[in-house]
């Protein structure tokens, strides 16, 4: 029995010395502290390994997950703003998650002291979070939040509301992201919003909407083709225009010319056997008189037509 007793207490004391250990993760935070007043905060990313502490009850250990977590926020309603009439327009509905973890070793004694768990980061900073989301979204108009088509223009809305959500109005030393670290050593890593969506009763007027800002930008794209079909059609004629003024301004030069080398050859030939040519000139001219009519002549013998028919000029075996 004494020897069970002995045994028992050895045990005891084993498990009791153990409890002067600590063994910190990579993954975490080791809030240490004596007589529930903090005394070291140990972090994974520097401290990680086997340390020695006073054992229990004098000290005691806090584990902190040093990990990103995340949780999802209450469905935002906001009724948006209607900057044309400055009244509010239709309700928004905004589903999105925040991305959080300690942010250090000082983080982790201001989350213990404030908050303690995760699920009470959930409770505390959600409804912030969502009243911010909500306010920001009531100055924004409908138009800004529906009136996008492509991903890319998807992803540069979201993440303009995401900035000006965590950063602030120019990222001041007063946003989000940093009085939550200051109050709470919590550093929220990123807010995503993950849909927009409407409540029923506003969903056709939100339908009719998008679908006029849909043929609105046909309506742009259209106007911006015509305008396009327009300059290439004036571009084409004008190129046409000039192609057809060179074209006449060759034709007139080549006529030219070949006029000048007619008289270049007409000359020639006059000078070679002038009687003949004037013969050849008269001949011409008598032609065009007498195919321009269908009139009958009675011309005499003695016109000088027939004197030319019946008594050509000589040709002078001297010339070629």
């Amino acid at each position: 029995m004494k020897r069970f007793a002995l045994a028992a207490a050895v045990l005891a004391v084993l498990l009791w010395a153990r409890t002067a250990f600590v063994a910190v993760d990579f993954a975490e935070f080791a809030y240490v502290t004596r007589f529930g007043e903090p005394v070291v905060v140990l972090d994974g990313a520097t401290d990680a390994g086997l340390h020695v502490k006073a054992p229990w009850p004098i000290d005691g250990v806090v584990r902190i997950d040093r990990r990103l977590q995340s949780f999802d926020l209450p469905t935002v309603e906001s009724l948006t703003r209607d900057p044309t009439n400055k009244t509010v327009d239709k309700t928004l509905a905004v589903d999105a998650f925040v991305s959080w973890r300690v942010a250090d070793a000082e983080g982790a004694d201001r989350f213990v002291r404030t908050l303690g768990t995760p699920d009470q980061v959930k409770r505390v900073l959600g409804p912030q979070i969502s009243g911010r989301l909500g306010a920001i979204i009531s100055t924004l108009p409908m138009d800004a939040l529906i009136a996008v088509a492509d991903e890319a223009a998807i992803d540069a809305r979201t993440a303009k509301l995401r900035d000006r959500l965590l950063l602030g109005a120019g990222g001041t030393a007063t946003s989000l992201r940093d009085e939550v670290r200051a109050q709470y050593g919590v550093e929220i890593v990123d807010l995503r919003l993950r849909r927009f969506t409407y409540p029923e009763a506003v969903r056709s007027s939100i339908a009719e909407r998008i679908r006029s800002e849909r043929m609105r930008k046909v309506a742009d794209h259209e106007s911006e083709g015509r305008q396009r079909a327009a300059e290439i059609l004036t571009t084409a004629e004008k190129e046409a225009k000039e192609t057809e003024a060179r074209a006449r301004a060759e034709k007139t030069r080549l006529e030219g010319v070949a006029d000048v080398e007619a008289d270049r050859i007409r000359n020639d030939a006059h000078a070679q056997d002038r009687a003949f040519y004037e013969f050849l000139q008269k001949l011409k001219a008598y032609q065009t008189i007498l195919s321009d009519t269908r009139d009958v002549l009675l011309l005499s013998t003695k016109h000088p037509l027939f004197e030319w028919l019946l008594n050509p000029p000589p040709r002078d075996p001297a010339k070629p």
